[in-house]
């Protein structure tokens, strides 16, 4: 038996070498892979860019009203007819100075209504998600990890809630603070701001604590939490650093649910009355004052029923998507 030759050793560790063009497998994180996994996801991110859009409207709405060189307030009387009321020209008399043109009787400028109404809808709908997300996480972290009793009451609370007539008792809480001056030093806009976001945060954190109570039930049971109560760990640490952390997927998904909902809610009660009063602008009252002139003046009515439709499209397309990211089952 011959012994090979150097020459024919050193080809063959050089065939051993890993070529110089292949990178080393790289393992990636379960964030990096919803990232990987939601941008590629054309339908989420044109969602993603409506709800930038939008967001930078409502924070901008100021500024942008102060270029486009018309207020939310500033009435042109001058431009609607002193017989019908109506804006003079085709398209709610759409001009270079007011591009989507005016309103019936005062002639407020629709596009300047339409900015401040986003920072308006959005202001309300984020505040009353935190109001919700924070009791729902509170409530379903501690029915799910005590479980017993605490569970029991906590579930047959969350029943009640749930097969609450939310509307009906909205119209008549709005309806009852509107001919109250004051309440805990709150009057006026503030006060009536600060109902909304009750009524929809207080009553909308149900669903957010189903969802974590179950999660929670689940993850109690895993072996990174009895490992961590093995080594003497608190509850309070348990549920700050492993529980709380594992649920920021569907949390993060209920949220982006959840605004356009509040969005619509308070769209809504706007359009019933009883909620944002003008002269402030909400999308909601806006459709409530063109509802009175929408066959003389169709247009009227479809701005603020496009700016609702588009904004509550685009968080629903981007939480469908983050939802299929987050779920390592799904084949999307």
């Amino acid at each position: 038996m011959s012994m090979p030759q150097s020459g024919e050793l050193e080809v063959a560790a050089t065939s051993l070498e890993t070529p110089a063009d292949e990178q080393a497998i790289q393992g990636r994180s379960l964030r990096q892979i919803a990232w990987r996994r939601l941008k590629h996801d054309k339908v989420a991110m044109a969602g993603g860019f409506g709800i930038i859009l939008v967001t930078l409207v409502a924070v901008f709405a100021s500024q942008l009203n102060n270029l486009l060189g018309n207020q939310p307030s500033e009435r042109n009387t001058n431009l609607t007819s002193g017989d019908t009321t109506m804006p003079y020209g085709r398209f709610s008399g759409a001009s270079a100075d007011h591009w989507l043109g005016i309103q019936p009787v005062d002639g407020l400028d629709i596009l300047a209504r339409l900015i401040a109404g986003a920072r308006t809808s959005l202001m309300i709908s984020v505040s009353a998600m935190a109001v919700s997300l924070l009791i729902g996480l509170t409530v379903g972290i501690v029915s799910g990890y005590y479980r017993g009793s605490v569970d029991a009451v906590v579930s047959r609370l969350l029943d009640v809630l749930l097969a609450f007539p939310v509307l009906l008792f909205a119209i008549a809480l709005m309806s009852i603070f509107a001919m109250s001056p004051s309440f805990l030093g709150m009057k006026g806009q503030t006060l009536n701001f600060a109902v909304l976001i009750f009524v929809l945060g207080f009553f909308g954190f149900a669903y957010l604590a189903r969802i974590v109570r179950g999660q929670v039930l689940s993850l109690r049971e895993k072996e990174f939490v009895d490992a961590a109560r093995s080594l003497g760990a608190s509850d309070w640490r348990i549920i700050t650093r492993e529980i709380l952390p594992n649920l920021m997927g569907p949390v993060l998904v209920w949220v982006t649910l959840t605004i356009p909902s509040y969005i619509l809610g308070e769209a809504g009660l706007s359009y019933l009355g009883v909620g944002v009063q003008p002269p402030t602008p909400s999308w909601g009252n806006t459709l409530n004052t063109a509802g009175i002139f929408f066959q003389n003046d169709p247009m009227f009515l479809v701005w603020p029923g496009m700016a609702l439709f588009l904004t509550v499209l685009s968080f629903n397309l981007f939480g469908d998507g983050l939802r299929d990211a987050l779920d390592p089952k799904s084949t999307r």
